[in-house]
């Protein structure tokens, strides 16, 4: 076969997909609403079960509506037979999918369902089907031309779309944000992209605090104490000030003055570049390329005196944020 004809072939499943994919679109109904509504209320968890290739889907939908805050599972159609079943409670929501409608491994979980009145949704596309007669909300997908005549494709595409479009819809009501999104999500790199400066800031007895008045002969014992190439430089208030780094003193060194004799307060630098406790790492990180630093201040926004933490570069690049 021609090479040529290869990309003949993709063109035109992805053209099959489009058009099922548009279909399904005008399918959107009340029963959409309908099935984002009660799963929102749902107490327990959502269930997904299909089998083949739409179990593979269910499981795929089914931890894309964990990963933005509804507690969701994917069933075995072949195991809910042999005592899974007992995993479903009447509290859960039920999602079965199907393209046919017919299958039999999910019989045994339609009457179930049924039997204990657990709300049952189907995803579904023949409304003759035993599926879609028995559902309590019907979501009705078309019925596709699937490439290659037999392969479940365009089936398929449509099933995840409208799952992918249940979870969006859910997440936006709930306004589950990418702060939400990250406690969910705390390993990865989009975990690390969404960290803030309080999850990595050091605290406590690890930030260099130094008094105004002292001198900078203890200074440099602190500064050499912390391994931060910084101070940060209170007032009797305990109100930041200043910050004093290695690169300053290095200059004041250069000009051969008595360093050591000398109070903080002479040399530092008034009104420090700080950051928000609950602001993106990543934005710590452009803030401190484009002032050329590698130290912040961090503080709560209630108070913006008050140094809370200290964001090192380092703490930064050791979390892989870039």
């Amino acid at each position: 076969m021609n090479k040529k004809k290869f990309q003949t072939i993709a063109k035109d499943v992805i053209n099959l997909e489009i058009k099922a994919l548009q279909k399904l679109k005008k399918n959107i109904n009340s029963s959409f609403n309908q099935a984002v509504s009660h799963i929102i209320k749902c107490q327990s968890k959502v269930i997904l079960c299909g089998v083949g290739k739409s179990g593979i889907i269910a499981s795929k939908i089914a931890a894309t509506l964990s990963s933005v805050g509804t507690p969701s599972f994917c069933l075995s159609a072949g195991d809910s037979s042999h005592g899974d079943l007992g995993s479903i409670s009447k509290k859960d929501i039920l999602i079965l999918i199907s393209n046919s409608g017919e299958t039999n491994e999910l019989k045994n979980i339609i009457q179930y369902a049924n039997r204990n009145k657990i709300l049952l949704i189907c995803i579904v596309s023949k409304k003759d089907s035993l599926l879609y007669k028995a559902a309590d909300i019907k979501l009705l997908i078309p019925q596709t031309i699937e490439a290659g005549g037999i392969v479940p494709t365009s089936s398929t595409t449509v099933q995840l779309a409208l799952g992918d479009a249940l979870a969006i819809a859910i997440m936006k009501y709930k306004k589950f944000d990418k702060m939400d999104f990250k406690k969910l999500h705390p390993a990865g790199n989009l975990g690390a992209q969404l960290k803030t400066v309080e999850d990595i800031m050091l605290v406590g007895n690890r930030i260099p605090f130094v008094s105004q008045n002292l001198r900078m002969k203890e200074a440099l014992k602190i500064l050499s104490a912390k391994n931060l190439g910084v101070l940060i430089v209170q007032n009797k208030q305990k109100k930041t000030i200043g910050i004093i780094t290695d690169g300053q003193i290095r200059r004041f060194n250069q000009k051969k003055l008595n360093i050591q004799s000398m109070r903080v307060s002479e040399i530092m630098t008034k009104k420090p570049i700080s950051i928000e406790k609950d602001s993106l790492a990543a934005k710590a990180l452009a803030l401190m390329n484009s002032k050329k630093i590698t130290s912040l201040s961090v503080y709560n926004k209630k108070n913006k005196n008050k140094t809370i933490g200290i964001l090192h570069i380092h703490n930064i690049l050791q979390s892989n944020i870039t």
